[in-house]
């Protein structure tokens, strides 16, 4: 199943979206899902970052540790 939502868009952007459509050859319904995904997945990502940044059982371990476990 499907839902339709109705997005505004500036000018510069919805001709963005209409160039990287006709570029890609999908449908711009097809761009912008893929886009809102990717933003969705980053969000979460990032929410997952940011709560083991403010998790004080999490181990930080230093620039110097990393480079000389990686054997950089």
């Amino acid at each position: 199943m499907s839902v339709a939502i109705s997005v505004r868009l500036p000018d510069e952007l919805a001709k963005a979206l209409a160039d990287v459509s006709l570029a890609s050859e999908r449908s711009k319904s097809f761009v912008l899902q893929k886009a809102l995904e990717a933003y969705l997945e980053e969000q979460a990502d990032l929410q997952i970052s940011l709560d083991r940044l403010k998790d004080p059982t999490d181990a930080v371990i230093s620039l110097e540790a990393m480079r000389s476990e990686l054997g950089l």
